[in-house]
Order: C-alpha cells, then structure tokens, then sequence
C-alpha cells in the first residue's frame, strides 16, 4: 500500500475493522473561556465535533445511540471511543477518571481516542492517561496545526512549538500513543512550509498524523477573513501535490489517520471540491498509484 492507513493498523492490532464512535464529552476549551483567548482558533466553530454524537444523557447512552449508526456495517465488531468536541483534559483527574473508566472498561471499545491540547496535560491528566492507557490502547490527538510562528499566531493557536514537543514526549514516557493533527493550506506558507511541519511531526516521535486542508465554515472568524478576499484556497490538484510530499516526508511506521478533513457540509464555505469526499478520496487514491507513492520515502530522522 502506498500510506500506513487507520484501517491497515486497526485490522493488525486487532483482527477485525474499527469503528470510530464520535463523542461529546462536555468539555469547553482554554481558548474560549479566557484562559488561552476568547474566540477559539480562526477556523473553528464547534470545536472540531461537528460530527459527534449530541451530548445527551450519559455517556453510555451516547456510546448506544453512535453504535446504532454503524451496527448493520459492522455486526458484533469493535469500536474506538472517540471524544472528538472541544478540549477532552481539561477538567479534574477525577472528572476524567469518571467519564472515561466506564469507556474502556467496555468489551466493545477495542480503544479510545481522546482529543485535546498539548497545554491542557499536567501531571495529574498524564497520570489519568497512564491509567487508561494501562488497560485499552489509548491515543491523545493535538491539533498542531503548524510549525510557523507566524502562522500559529494567525490561527490563534494559544501555545508554543515546545509545548507541543513536550507533550509528545512525557505521552510517549507513559504508553500513551500520539497523533498530531496539521492543516495544509495555510496563508503564507509554501509547499516547502507544509511539508516541514510533517517533518516536524515524524521526527517529534507522533505514533500518528492527521492531515486536513483548510476549509472555511460559516460562523469562523476564517469565514470573514474569505468574505473579505484576504485568504485563497487549494484546488484539490495542488492539494494533492502537497500532501503526496508531507506523506513522503513522515517515518514509515506513523499512520496516517486522515487524508483530508470534510467540514459539515451545512457550513461549509470552501472549497466546494472538498464536500464530494467519494469523489476526494478516489482522486487522491488514482494519484497515489499514478505517481507510485512511497510513505518515508523521503523521510530524515535529523537536520541533513
């Protein structure tokens, strides 16, 4: 295969396909409530969760209702808890232990998957983390985004570069595994920029990697900067161009757990090209064989 899928390494680890149930676990974020900022970052509306299961009753209750989506596709299989909305640390150890303990102590949670950022993990959250993690394979996903100064304060990102680095590393310290998330497309940044951060990613020891190209939703401080002509967008060629080399250049042993990211078609602004994500993927796919695709093919392990 031409790039190490999601699919390819839940079929290894566990014999059988892997559903990703999308989860609402309540939290809010530091960069809305005033810790971080105000607004959030430029391109979020609903903190990355458009597509969770509503947070309604307990947590259990949403688990059944997200299965139910998914069963006749995948009768008796496994599936991932994944707490996909807003910042899914930030709250006390104990608020953490009591939500997630009943997930992975479920026989149909093959793993979980949390989603949060790099400077909501304090020593009492990694402690958590190591907990579950001892019992369920566990992934934490940051949203990076970027390696550019410049363009993190555009996005208004909240953290430093090291931050991240640093939550990678004390993750990894306690069997906890990682995903980055990155965004190709972003205001002033070359092919050669994008393609750094995925280097970036690869060499800070991320078991895995999300790739997203940047779309704008309505309702995002992004929306107004579009309106206003300030910002252009990737036609799906170039896009593809871009990520052919970001893949290129990330360890051959990281998954890669997304090739895009598809906005909620009900806000989505731009590109157009991105809501037929059939349509996206088998482009992507045709271009993956037509240019006979390596993952680390081109990878470093150190500055040359």
């Amino acid at each position: 295969m031409y790039y190490r899928s999601f699919n390819d390494e839940m079929r290894e680890r566990f014999g059988t396909k892997v559903y990703k149930l999308s989860l609402d676990g309540g939290f809010s974020c530091p960069n809305r409530d005033g810790t971080a900022g105000t607004r959030g970052c430029i391109f979020c509306r609903e903190g990355s969760g458009d597509f969770s299961e509503p947070l309604c009753g307990d947590i259990s209750a949403q688990i059944e209702r997200a299965r139910s989506r998914v069963e006749k596709k995948n009768p008796g299989g496994r599936y991932m808890a994944y707490f996909q909305s807003y910042t899914n640390t930030y709250a006390s150890p104990e608020r953490l232990r009591e939500l997630y303990l009943p997930v992975v102590m479920r026989d149909d949670i093959a793993a979980l998957s949390i989603a949060t950022r790099p400077d909501c993990l304090g020593e009492d959250v990694l402690g958590v983390l190591e907990e579950l993690a001892a019992i369920k394979p566990l992934m934490v996903e940051m949203g990076l985004q970027t390696v550019h100064e410049k363009s993190a304060q555009y996005i208004r990102r909240g953290y430093p570069l090291k931050t991240y680095d640093d939550a990678v590393a004390a993750l990894s310290s306690r069997g906890v595994e990682t995903v980055a998330h990155m965004i190709i497309g972003l205001p002033g940044e070359s092919h050669e920029m994008i393609t750094a951060t995925a280097l970036h990613i690869a060499r800070s020891g991320a078991d895995g990697i999300k790739f997203h190209m940047l779309h704008v939703l309505s309702g995002t401080d992004l929306a107004s900067e579009y309106e206003q002509g300030r910002i252009s967008l990737m036609e799906l060629d170039e896009y593809i161009d871009v990520l052919e080399e970001c893949i290129r250049h990330i360890r051959r042993d990281m998954t890669v757990h997304r090739l895009t990211g598809d906005g909620n078609k009900q806000y989505l602004l731009a590109p157009m090209w991105s809501s037929d994500k059939k349509r996206v993927l088998n482009t992507i796919m045709k271009r993956f064989r037509d240019d006979g695709l390596v993952q680390g093919e081109k990878y470093t392990p150190t500055e040359e």
